[in-house]
Order: structure tokens, then sequence, then C-alpha cells
């Protein structure tokens, strides 16, 4: 979408980068590290910032007079054909910007919206992203069709244009409610994929995009997922099995990064690839702690939670990159403010001992250290405590079997069903045997 052909050659769109800080606002690090990364990302070439503080945004073009008029000299001056903002800017907005610098304007919303449509290649994801566009783009309908005054058609666009409008709008109504029915169906039948997997510990890999999320999944995995240094290289969900040392196989799933002021459009539009997220017993949020701006970072990623309902599912936070941090002393100020975080480096693999110890503990919180009488010949049973639990201790008297396990609560429903008897395990029970019958190996989860 930002490239051209210019003889024999794809010459990326030159842009400028804009973003007015309101008020007091204050920005650890960089304050266009972040724009610059998307816009890199979205296939521009960046050829100059301007940035502004006020306390409140000018009506009219967002930016006060003067940085207007230095910004449509720096246009002129780079020959830039792009300007994006890292702010979200009225439809009207939009518009004077651009009549003022004489260059194509992009909000920070819109600049998403676009690399997720360039990103998405699976059909839910390409579904998502095309009714968050939707429905970003009808309110700016009028702006998209301001060539029309050109044909001396009046004032508000009056005859054949309005007409075009209305075409347009109706039209995009119809994709809008079309795309939510084919949406609400995959969200439905992705409920019940995750649903069937209920008897399986599910943890869930959420994070700022960026953070490392998919190579940590590779080192626990050896998923060989795509893993790029790029913002949102990720858009699908994925799930591995996961052999956790100590306790057994788990499912493992990464999924779309978070970002600061993620528009609320798409989150909503993205419901069924984060439900993998909402069903999980366990959230690993991982933490790229070498950026200067983790602490924003780690809010943000809070925040999205919260709007979508998951704020206080159990989750353990994973500081990664650690191997790239500028100093101790950094680290340490991220351990004052989260003193339970995990430190990890999914590069080197350092800390993983202790990730690994951490989410058995937490996994733990939902499981019961059971005895269960079976019968020798129930073959079904014991496959299901086998998969489903760590089996620690087999005894045979008689007629029966005793199993000392520990199962996860909603792996019960079979147990009540067949087993002669379930009580809960002796505190002093020896963990004697452990089950070879556990292990399996990581693959994908269809």
């Amino acid at each position: 979408m930002h490239e051209e052909l210019r003889g024999d050659e794809v010459v990326s769109e030159r842009c400028i980068l804009a973003r007015l800080l309101l008020g007091d606002q204050r920005v650890d690090g960089d304050p266009f590290d972040e724009l610059e990364g998307l816009a890199t990302t979205a296939g521009t070439e960046v050829v100059d910032r301007v940035l502004q503080k006020r306390a409140t945004p000018d009506q009219k073009t967002f930016l006060g007079k003067g940085k207007v008029e230095e910004l449509a000299e720096l246009v002129k001056r780079h020959d830039a054909e792009v300007v994006i903002f890292d702010n979200d800017l009225s439809p009207g907005q939009v518009r004077n910007l651009e009549k003022a610098v004489h260059a194509k304007i992009l909000d920070r919303t819109e600049l998403i919206l676009d690399i997720f449509a360039a990103g998405a290649r699976t059909y839910e994801a390409r579904l998502a992203v095309e009714l968050a566009q939707l429905e970003y783009s009808l309110p700016r309908l009028k702006r998209m069709w301001t060539h029309l005054s050109r044909q001396s058609m009046g004032v508000g666009m009056r005859g054949p244009g309005e007409k075009q409008l209305e075409v347009d709008r109706r039209l995009a109504l119809k994709r809008i409610h079309d795309l939510k029915t084919d949406l609400n169906k995959v969200e439905r039948r992705r409920e019940r994929q995750v649903a069937a997997r209920d008897e399986t510990a599910t943890v869930s890999l959420v994070g700022y995009t960026n953070a490392g999320k998919s190579t940590l999944m590779n080192a626990l995995t050896d998923a060989g997922v795509m893993a790029a240094n790029k913002l949102f290289a990720t858009l699908d969900t994925r799930t591995r099995r996961w052999q956790l040392n100590g306790w057994g196989p788990v499912l493992l799933s990464d999924t779309v990064g978070f970002i600061r002021d993620l528009p609320h459009g798409l989150v909503a539009s993205f419901k069924a690839t984060l439900e993998e997220t909402r069903q999980a017993d366990l959230l690993l949020h991982v933490a790229d702690a070498s950026n200067p701006a983790v602490f924003e970072q780690i809010s943000a990623v809070f925040r999205v939670l919260e709007e979508i309902g998951i704020e206080e599912k159990d989750t353990l936070l994973v500081l990664n990159k650690v191997d790239r941090v500028a100093s101790p002393e950094m680290l340490d100020r991220i351990f004052d403010r989260y003193p339970n975080a995990i430190a990890v480096s999914a590069k080197t693999q350092a800390g993983f001992a202790d990730l690994t110890e951490r989410v058995s503990e937490a996994l733990s919180r939902g499981f019961l250290d059971l005895e269960i009488d079976i019968d020798p010949a129930n073959g079904r049973l014991l496959a299901h405590l086998a998969a489903q639990g760590e089996v620690l201790s087999r005894t045979f008297d008689e007629d029966r079997m005793t199993v000392h396990v520990r199962l996860p609560a909603q792996a019960m429903g079979l147990v009540r069903e067949s087993a002669l008897a379930v009580r809960p395990a002796p505190a002093s029970s020896v963990d004697a045997v452990a089950s070879d019958d556990a292990e399996s190996a990581p693959g994908e989860v269809a």
C-alpha cells in the first residue's frame, strides 16, 4: 500500500512522522520509536519528524498553526507523500490537514489497520481486519468522495455525488452486517474447538507486540512458528503442545500482540482470535525488559486485557530479553514494581528452569491430588489419567489398582463416571513412580 513503482524499481513512500503530546504527558525514551517501527512495518521510508506539546489539540488541524506550516514546509522539502500521526484524528482534522500540507494524512488507527490488513493470512484474520477497516471508514466516506466537488456539485456534494455517497454507505453497512454474521460463526466454531480441549491445561502467551512471544514459544515447544523483529509479526493464534517438566503436556498458545491505544474496533473484531486467551487456565504476560518504555507497555497490555474482560485471570509476568537489558539498575527498577516477575531470555533460554517451575506451581492451584481405585481392565480411564494428569504411583490389590494422580478439576468427568472409588491422597504420599504415559511430542494442535 505504501510502495510505488518508479521506473523498474519499487520505491517506498516517503513519510513524515507527527505526534502531539497533551498536557503533562511524558514519554520514556524516544517519543517516535514505536511510531517509526509501525511506519517501517507498513513499508514507508521515514524522512523527518514533527513533535508538539499543547494543552489541547486544535479543533480544526489538531496541531497548532505554526506547526502545520512547519509540517507543510517539510513535506515540500522532502517531497513526502504521506504524514503519519501517532494520534487519532477526526475526519475533519484529516481533511483540513491534507489541504494545508498537500500530502496524504494517516492517523494511528488507520496505520495499524493497514498493517493488520497486510499481515492477515487466515480467513478469520481477514474477516476481522476488513470489519475493523469498514467500521473505521464509514464516518469518513465523505472525505473519500471529495474529488466529486470538482464537478460543480455544490455545497455538501448535491446530486449524483450525494447519491453515490449514499450507495456507498448502504453497501458498507450491508458488508459490515455480513462480516459480523460470518465472524459470529467463526467465534462459535472457535468456542467449540477450545471447549473440546477443556480437559487439558492451557497456557496463553500475551504481551506487547514484538515482546518476543513467538520466539519464546519456539524455544519452549520447538514449534517453528514465524518470529520476526517487527511489530505485529503474529496475527493468528497458534497452539502447540508444551511438555512441561515435572508436570506433563499442556497446550501453549501464541496470540496477536497488543499495543498502546489499540483500536477498539480491532479488539472487538479479533474476539474469535482471542478466544484461546479468554479460555486459558493461565496467562504468561511477556514483556520486553530491554525496552525503555517497558512500564508503559505492561500497562497497555493490562488495559487491553481489561477491555476484553479477562484482567482477573491468573497471570505470570515474564520479563523477556534480559540478555539485552542495558544495565542491572534497569532490571532492578522493573523488579521493584513487579517483584514476582520471572526474568528469562528466549534467545539464550536463561531463566527457563524458573519459568517452568512457576508455571507448574500456578497450574497446580487448579489441580487435585487424589488416590483413585480403578478396575485394571479399564484402559480408557487409565489412558485418561495419564494424558490429562501426572500419575505419581500405581499399587495393585487383588481386583483393583490404586493410582496416585495429580489431575485438573475439569478432567474429573470420566473419573466420576467409571472409577471404583476416589479420595484425597494422604499428605504423606511419596511421589514414587512417574508415568511415562504422559509423554507427548510437541506438535501442532488443530
